[in-house]
Order: C-alpha cells, then sequence, then structure tokens
C-alpha cells in the first residue's frame, strides 16, 4: 500500500502545480526577456535535483548555467553541509566573494533552490544578486520556510527577498507519508515538485522565445548515434546566439 500511497501523493502534488502556473509563466517571461537582452540563466540548488535536472539535458535549454560554489567542512568524523547560525558571518562574507569572479552580471537571472529557505547562504546570495542588478527567482516552499527560523540576521528567509517566488508546493517537513512505525513521514516532495515546476518554466521560455522570433538551442540526446555531434554544434550555435 505504501508505494500506491506515495503514487497517489506525488500526483496530488503535480496537480497543485498545474494548479498554479502564473508565477511559472512569469518566469518564463523573466528569462526570455533577460536571454533576448544577452543574458545568463544560472541556477544554484542547495542540495537536491534542481542544478543537475536542469543543465546539460536533452530536451533542455543550452542557456541554463550552474552556479556551484562549497561551504562544507568534511573530515572522518563529521560533514556538515549547510552553515550552523554561529556561521553565518562567514557564509555571508564567502557569498561576497562569488560576486568578484565576474561571471554573473546585471540583467540575468538566477534561480535559487532550497526547499526551507533559512540559511544564511542561500539568503545572502539572493540579496546579494539583487544588489547586483541580477533578477532572483527563488524555488522553495513558502508553507514550510514560514514555519522555520532564518539563520541569516535579518531574520528574513529566501522567499522574502527574492523578486519572484515559485512554490515547490512541499508540505512542512517535506516528507509526504506518515507510516506508522516509522519516526519521521516518508517520501519528500520537493525534488520532484521542484524540477516539475522549472521544466515548466522552460516550456514557458521557449514558447515565450518563439512568439518574439527567436529561437533557443536546444539539446538533443547525447546518447544518439549522431548526439555527440548535435550537442557540440548546438553548443556552438548558442555561444553565438547568446540563447
Amino acid at each position: 500500500m505504501l508505494i500506491e500511497r506515495y503514487f497517489a501523493a506525488i500526483q496530488a502534488k503535480i496537480a497543485e502545480i498545474a494548479t498554479d502556473q502564473e508565477p511559472i509563466r512569469q518566469a518564463a517571461r523573466l528569462c526570455a526577456d533577460a536571454l533576448a537582452r544577452g543574458g545568463v540563466l544560472h541556477i544554484y540548488d542547495s542540495g537536491h535535483i534542481v542544478s543537475q535536472e536542469l543543465v546539460r539535458r536533452a530536451g533542455g535549454l543550452v542557456a541554463f548555467s550552474p552556479l556551484t560554489f562549497s561551504l562544507n567542512v568534511n573530515n572522518a568524523v563529521l560533514t556538515r553541509r549547510e552553515p550552523q547560525p554561529a556561521d553565518a558571518r562567514q557564509a555571508i562574507a564567502f557569498i561576497e566573494h562569488i560576486f568578484d569572479r565576474g561571471q554573473l552580471h546585471a540583467g540575468d537571472v538566477l534561480f535559487v533552490g532550497s526547499v526551507s529557505g533559512k540559511s544564511a547562504s542561500v539568503v545572502e546570495l539572493a540579496i546579494q544578486a539583487r544588489a547586483h542588478g541580477l533578477t532572483v527567482i527563488a524555488l522553495t516552499s513558502p508553507a514550510y520556510s514560514g514555519q522555520l527560523v532564518s539563520e541569516h540576521p535579518t531574520g528574513k528567509r529566501l522567499h522574502e527577498v527574492a523578486d519572484l517566488v515559485l512554490d515547490n508546493h512541499a508540505p512542512p517537513g517535506d516528507a509526504m507519508l506518515a507510516v506508522e512505525g516509522l519516526d519521521a513521514p516518508l517520501c519528500p516532495a520537493s525534488g520532484i515538485g521542484a524540477a516539475c515546476v522549472l521544466w515548466g518554466v522552460t516550456a514557458g521560455i521557449v514558447e515565450e522565445m518563439l512568439a518574439r522570433g527567436l529561437t533557443p538551442s536546444v539539446y538533443a540526446s547525447v546518447n544518439l548515434p549522431d548526439g555527440p555531434e548535435r550537442v557540440r554544434q548546438v553548443e556552438k550555435r548558442a555561444m553565438e546566439k547568446g540563447y
């Protein structure tokens, strides 16, 4: 029964997302505007599937560019993925240097994905990106995030500092299925929800650009017989056109 319950729950989440299309359409318009001006679409995700799902995928846009940076502390005893509240100052100082590299520019779009939206690093990234003239689109769960305490000194969470918010419809705690005998619920919603939202944005970008007479570059599968050459050609074309 758990398998059936999972599929019913995730189908219900996708149905919720499908009824919440206006922010997705707004995001598509913002992205099409940026690409038409020569801007770049950057994607940062705090640790789940979004960056891998959207970047260099068959049927995906060449225009998506992953943004990655690390705040990890790793040793044989402890792996700490996100800064704790005491580390907020260091996280904020680290984020400042991301913009020193000159790869994020005014007029670009930055997607920032974090289901909880509370860590100092994602909030500061959004704040500083907007200060540098980027359009920030948050991909988060306001219902979940709204119940959490921010680790950022402002007390704000990601959905409170972005230009536009895309809701992945994850419930508080993320997982969907309460199971007797388990201490925590099972099967998170945020990964599949985020992927559905951003593929919806992708479809909207293509629709917007074609309506403007612009043809975005889309990846064919590298596994097709002529796939590697098609990938090289489409990336070359995208570099020349900017999209």
